[in-house]
């Protein structure tokens, strides 16, 4: 991938609708925020249903909605109110703020762990000499700045806060589910929302933001049956591509053969690892450009035993997609002391009471939308143009099908747009009879669509049209009464 593809899918996506500054007319409006266009809701409609498809409905899981504004005591109990901080550091003469760990990465290159000190902090800039970058001056010490959004609620300013993460509505909403449900350990329980950060250097469009969306799997799970995973055998020969800070090179392993080396603690985190692989082969990503990078001591999140970042390669670097976190009883037994209320459970295999530890899938979506649009991104010259082209998944594509009259006289407009509303409802049509047919097949192309249906003279007298395939280019004439049947195999997807 050209170090450019960043620069050529930002400007793809802002002139095709895919997403977009927020209050981009007004001058004051803050960073960090983006909103998506018509073609960006589509997409990520599409990549939601594929995660429910693939992960929710394959492992039986249950999903919830939770609140996004949530009270105190529940981030006492996680402890984000007083671990969720970054480090930051402020220049002395001008009075620029940065975050410290960021400033020194892309200063150095040295990776900063999320659990380094401040004197640690503080002594690698000190070792590295490094000054402000806006006007040389000194920088003072490092200090810690809380993320969360705080609100106040009702005329009394009643304290409360913006969810950092969606995964702390599961926790305290784990027990009444249980229940109410009649669940069985493990039980993995899923959310999709938005999350809220007040990131310190928001950057890169949908990279870094300060509101965004989440698709969260919590699977709570019984300590003592780590291995007592039935449907392991589903998955046992998928490749897991393992790396560890400090390996020359990333690890390619069966989930068995990853778990009889130690490379993996158990059944249950290779089973959803191997889950979340083949969930981001059927999007498109490049699986060869990903691995599972273990994280040290130093760099897991304050509340995991266990800790995973899927990574996928692009052009900005490698980009962290997923968190797979092995947090334990900690959550569960916070909000249990906080609340004072008993959240064991009955696990109906033998009938002991437990207290439930779990592993989370923490997936960012708008990163990995971000992702599968760089990784679909192509350009090759036809003649003498340069043709752009997102080559997605058809059940991701935002536009399935282009209709397209070859002119719009001698009824082939009228036709055309007949098909149109015979295709709309069904699959995401879209109608076009501005420009030459070459400028329409390109436009379709830029949006990935991967069918561009022709009515031309002779579909008036066969009742045929022409379908050109997005990738190859290649046409062939397919019956108007046959082209539902066409889309829906088009949008198969194949275990």
């Amino acid at each position: 991938m050209s170090t450019s593809n960043y620069d050529k899918v930002m400007k793809l996506a802002l002139e095709r609708g895919f997403y977009f500054p927020s209050c981009e007319i007004y001058s004051d409006a803050p960073a960090g925020f983006w909103e998506y266009g018509p073609t960006g809701v589509s997409m990520k409609n599409k990549f939601i249903e594929l995660w429910r498809r693939e992960l929710v409905r394959r492992d039986g899981m249950m999903e919830i909605d939770g609140c996004q504004i949530m009270s105190k005591s529940v981030f006492v109990a996680s402890g984000h109110l007083g671990n969720f901080t970054d480090p930051i550091v402020k220049c002395t003469k001008c009075g620029s703020i940065f975050r410290a760990d960021r400033f020194i990465e892309e200063k150095t290159d040295e990776r900063v762990p999320e659990r380094l000190s401040n004197e640690d902090i503080d002594a690698l800039i000190k070792k590295h000499g490094l000054k402000c970058q806006n006007c040389k001056g000194e920088l003072g010490n490092v200090s810690r700045f809380n993320m969360m959004f705080r609100v106040g609620i009702g005329p009394a300013g009643e304290e409360a806060y913006l969810r950092p993460e969606t995964c702390q509505t599961i926790f305290v909403d784990f027990s009444r589910v249980f229940k109410t449900m009649r669940g069985r350990l493990p039980l993995g329980i899923a959310q999709i929302g938005k999350s809220f950060r007040n990131e310190i250097a928001p950057r890169q469009s949908l990279l870094r933001l300060r509101e965004f969306y989440q698709a969260e799997i919590e699977v709570f799970c019984n300590p003592a049956k780590l291995d007592d995973m039935p449907r392991f055998d589903e998955v046992k020969g998928t490749t897991l591509r393992l790396f560890r800070d400090g390996d020359s090179e990333i690890t390619a392993l069966t989930a068995e053969q990853a778990i009889a080396k130690g490379l993996v603690p158990n059944k249950l985190v290779a089973y959803y690892l191997a889950l979340l692989t083949e969930f981001y082969e059927k999007t498109g990503i490049d699986i060869t450009k990903s691995r599972f990078r273990r994280l040290s001591d130093e760099e897991k999140a304050f509340y995991a035993s266990v800790a995973f970042d899927f990574e996928v390669q692009t052009s900005t670097g490698w980009l962290e997609l997923v968190a797979c976190n092995y947090r334990s009883d900690y959550d569960l037994k916070g909000h249990a002391t906080t609340s004072k209320q008993k959240l064991e459970v009955v696990d109906p295999s033998d009938q002991q009471k437990v207290l439930p530890h779990v592993f989370e899938l923490s997936m960012g979506i708008d990163r990995s939308l971000y992702t599968i649009l760089e990784h679909s991104y192509y350009e090759e010259q036809v003649k003498d143009e340069t043709r752009a082209v997102l080559k997605l998944k058809p059940y991701l594509a935002p536009v399935l099908v282009g209709v397209l009259p070859l002119m719009t006289k001698d009824g082939l407009g009228e036709k055309a747009r007949r098909i149109h509303s015979e295709l709309k409802l069904d699959f995401d049509s879209f109608y076009d009879e501005s420009g030459s047919i070459g400028r329409r097949y390109r436009r379709l192309e830029e949006v990935g669509a991967p069918f561009a249906i022709t009515v031309d003279p002779q579909t008036m007298q066969d009742d045929t049209v022409t379908v050109r395939h997005r990738d190859s280019m290649q046409q062939e004439r397919v019956r108007t009464g046959e082209l539902a049947g066409f889309m829906r195999a088009s949008l198969q997807i194949k275990r």
